[in-house]
Formats: C-alpha cells, sequence, structure tokens
C-alpha cells in the first residue's frame, strides 16, 4: 500500500494488529463453543477473553520475532498469545488447523472493505445524480468514434455513469455476500476434530456464512468473483475519467477538472491546466485491474489444499481494495467539483454547420417517398461540402438550395428538421428510468 493513495479507514482493515485481532477472536470464539461442547474446559474460553477485556495491544514485533524462528505466522501467533494468557491458551487452535483461521479472517477483511466501498459508491452516485440533474436539458454533442454525431444533454451523459455505477453497486452487495462465508472444518475440510456446531456459532459471531464445503481452504471462486467485480468498477472509474479527459481537451474544453488558486499545471509551462485527477484515475483502474488475473487463478489450487494463493492475496487483498477506495473518493471530488462550460459546448454543437442534423432530413425525405438510399446520396452531397468547408457552409441553407431535396420537402419542413430540442423530447423518460 502507498500512502499517497490510501485513505485511513480502509489501509486500517490490512494493518498487520487489525488483522491478529481476528486472528484471536475466531479462536477465543471457538474456544468457548468447544467448551460448551466440552470439547475443552469452559475454562480456556473465559481466560481468553478476560485477557482480552483488558485491551491489550497486540505486540506484532514480538509476533514477527517468533515466526522468524518458527517459519509459521499462526503458529508464532498462538505462541504469543500463550504467553500473555497462560496455560488455558494450550485449549487453543484445538482441531483448528491454519486455514480455518486465516481463510475466515481474510473474509472478513474483504467484507468490510466491501461496506466501505458500497459507501464510497454511494458517495459517488449522489454526486453524479445533483450533477446530472443540474445539466439534465444542457445541450451538448453526441460523438461516436470521436467524431461530431448527433445532439444530447449532458446530463445523459452523467445519467449514463450513475446507470454503469448503480449496476457496480449491486454487483458489490452480490460479492460482497458471497465472500462473506467462514470454515472452521479442520485439516482438509472433514470436521473430524472439530464439531460443525463450533463453525456456526464462530460464523455467527462473526457476521458470515458458513462454507458448506471448505476442503480445508474456502473455495477461491468466491474472491475471484470479488477480485473480477473490483475490476469492473475500476473499469467504470476509468471510462467516465477518459471522458473528462477528452472533454478537457483544448480543442474541446467543455468541461474540465477544478483548478484551484495557487494550483500549478506544469513545471514549464505557466498556462497549463492539465487533467492530472483523471489520469491518475486511469492508472489506478489499471492497478486494480491487475488483481483479477492472479485471483482467477488462486481457483486452482492442489488437491485439498495448497498454498500457491496465499503470496498473491497478501498483496491484492490490501492493494486493490485500498487503490479502489481512494480512486472512488477522488472520482466522487471530481464530479462534485466540475467546471462545466455550457457555452462552448452550444459553440462545439454548432462548429460543423448543422451537420448533426442530418438524420432527421435523410428519414423526412425517406418518408417523403425517396429510397433510402436516394435520400442517402441527397443529404450526403450537402453534407460534405459542409464537412470539407470545416463548418463555415450551412447545410440547412444549402438542402434549401438543393432542388432534388426541395422537390421532395418544402423548405418549412426541412427548416424544422434542424430543431435542437427535439432531441432532447425524452430525456425524462431516461431520467426515470435511471433515477427513479
Amino acid at each position: 500500500m502507498v500512502p499517497r493513495y490510501s485513505r485511513p479507514a480502509m489501509s486500517a482493515i490490512w494493518e498487520p494488529e487489525a488483522r491478529y485481532r481476528i486472528w484471536f477472536e475466531i479462536e477465543a470464539h471457538a474456544a468457548v463453543k468447544m467448551g460448551e461442547m466440552g470439547t475443552v474446559p469452559p475454562s480456556a474460553g473465559k481466560a481468553l477473553w478476560d485477557w482480552w477485556a483488558t485491551n491489550p495491544k497486540i505486540d506484532v514485533a514480538a509476533i514477527d520475532a517468533i515466526e522468524a524462528v518458527t517459519k509459521h505466522d499462526v503458529i508464532a501467533f498462538l505462541d504469543w498469545v500463550a504467553q500473555q494468557v497462560g496455560p488455558e491458551a494450550r485449549f487453543m487452535h484445538q482441531g483448528m488447523t491454519s486455514s480455518d483461521v486465516l481463510d475466515t479472517t481474510l473474509n472478513v477483511q474483504l467484507v468490510k472493505a466491501a461496506d466501505i466501498l458500497i459507501a464510497d459508491l454511494d458517495a459517488l452516485l449522489a454526486a453524479i445524480e445533483r450533477r446530472a440533474q443540474e445539466h439534465k436539458y444542457t445541450p451538448t454533442i453526441g460523438r461516436s468514434h470521436g467524431i461530431h454525431a448527433e445532439p444530447v444533454t449532458f446530463g445523459l451523459k452523467l445519467a449514463q455513469a450513475h446507470a454503469e455505477f448503480s449496476r457496480n453497486r449491486a454487483r458489490l452487495v452480490l460479492a460482497r455476500e458471497d465472500v462473506a462465508t467462514c470454515a472452521i472444518s479442520g485439516a482438509v475440510g472433514t470436521f473430524a476434530n472439530v464439531d460443525p456446531v463450533v463453525e456456526e456459532y464462530v460464523a455467527e459471531k462473526m457476521g458470515l456464512g458458513i462454507e458448506p464445503v471448505s476442503t480445508q481452504v474456502i473455495p477461491r471462486d468466491r474472491h475471484a468473483m470479488f477480485f473480477a467485480v473490483l475490476g469492473v468498477i475500476a473499469s467504470s472509474i476509468e471510462r467516465l475519467a477518459v471522458e473528462v479527459r477528452h472533454l478537457q481537451r483544448t480543442e474541446v474544453l467543455e468541461a474540465e477538472e477544478y483548478f484551484s488558486p495557487g494550483q500549478k499545471g506544469s513545471s514549464a509551462m505557466p498556462h497549463k491546466r492539465n487533467p492530472i485527477l483523471t489520469e491518475n484515475l486511469t492508472g489506478l483502474a489499471r492497478l486494480v485491474r491487475s488483481a483479477v488475473v492472479p485471483a482467477m487463478e488462486n481457483v486452482a489450487l492442489w488437491h485439498e489444499r495448497d498454498i500457491s494463493h496465499s503470496s498473491v492475496e497478501r498483496f491484492i487483498g490490501p492493494d486493490a481494495t485500498i487503490t479502489l477506495d481512494f480512486a472512488l473518493g477522488r472520482l466522487t471530488g471530481v464530479i462534485d467539483k466540475l467546471l462545466i462550460y455550457p457555452a462552448r459546448m452550444q459553440k462545439n454543437l454548432d462548429r460543423m454547420g448543422g451537420l448533426v442534423h442530418s438524420q432527421r432530413v435523410l428519414l423526412a425525405l425517406t418518408q417523403a417517398g425517396l429510397s433510402r438510399d436516394d435520400s442517402y446520396r441527397l443529404v450526403q452531397r450537402n453534407a460534405m461540402k459542409v464537412w470539407e468547408s470545416d463548418g463555415e457552409l450551412s447545410l440547412l441553407e444549402l438542402l434549401k438550395a438543393d432542388a432534388d431535396v426541395t422537390a421532395a420537402l418544402p423548405v418549412e419542413v426541412i427548416e424544422d428538421k434542424f430543431n435542437l430540442d427535439y432531441h432532447f423530447k425524452h430525456v425524462d423518460t431516461i431520467f426515470a428510468r435511471v433515477f427513479g
């Protein structure tokens, strides 16, 4: 994790002390249930929780020192706890295996991370909706292949983003549910030395469901789906960031990132106002997506268990969630403060001499009885003159002067096809679909 791209709440989930605290809770809950069942003395669980009630500081350095000898992190932790608690600690981990602790802990962390990310998405959705409503009817040019197509509104651009991130939120809720499982099943997952009711108890206490068949490890298809969803969210972030970057280009300049007082855009050129935040978001999205393929490859483990997934998850768990959390926060700030220039949008919309209305004339000619091919040819021959004049000529005037066109369409009908408001008659319908 890089502090520059980290926020405290998400980073805290992945701190070593936070991880060890989850380990302890799992072990202590299991000891309590085993005590109730008579597998271990009831005093074992009580001793653990009595020590915990003093709110002890987890000595990460001391645990690391033990691990340097044992070469096993869970054993090092158990040894350290035993040093603190005393003889009753020997009943910890009865019938359990390391994966019971490690896998359940990872899922607790991913659930906590998902909760933060869902809240992030809610904040982003609120910002997008506010700006979409603000510019619901602000005309702008829609582009396909980067070329002027037909008019849209800036509000519709943002409504699309809102719908996309709403889908992402729904996906993340499902991925959170899918990864929220607990396994306390012992070696190779047979429950030979730990009763399934212990798993049920620990799962309830940790806010998780039970893993139906754990084979010693929780199946990694769950995690693959989780990280795949993070990758999709990252791609949606990049999509919106790239849109802002294009709109901020000097030749377009329909919107741009907020430029704060005292901010400097270039060490060499004082005039520069660069889209640094959205460029950064593109880079962060790449990092989040880089976790997806390793998560997919973690699904295939040897037999009941191996640890080829372990090193991967120690990286991608913190890195992907911390990076995505930061990126969502940054994108929310970009949208919230985005500078939007309706006058420039109108200027760009009018730049090519009315070419954006060509389809309406084409359709009117077909409705007047001409074949589609003839209609297309008549409109295109005039449109190309406007294109080649770089918008200096007017498509409307050329069409009105074209005898073949006016033979099929009265001048007033041609003029009506250049009405900008025509394109926005269903904006309310689209907004109702998106925002309710």
